[in-house]
């Protein structure tokens, strides 16, 4: 789940870059905070949920 979350925020936020349209830089913070999670993830050696 957690990685289905991360890919859908990478996407949107590629998304958000090819069409100049972004929320605020909410997407940014977004991406940085499920990039952070999955490497607390892999890091600890947590099996993908």
């Amino acid at each position: 789940m957690l990685y289905t979350i991360a890919v859908v925020l990478v996407v949107l936020w590629l998304l958000g870059l090819l069409t100049s349209y972004t929320m605020g830089g909410l997407i940014h913070v977004l991406l940085v905070i499920a990039i952070i999670v999955v490497l607390l993830n892999v890091i600890k050696g947590r099996k993908p949920v």
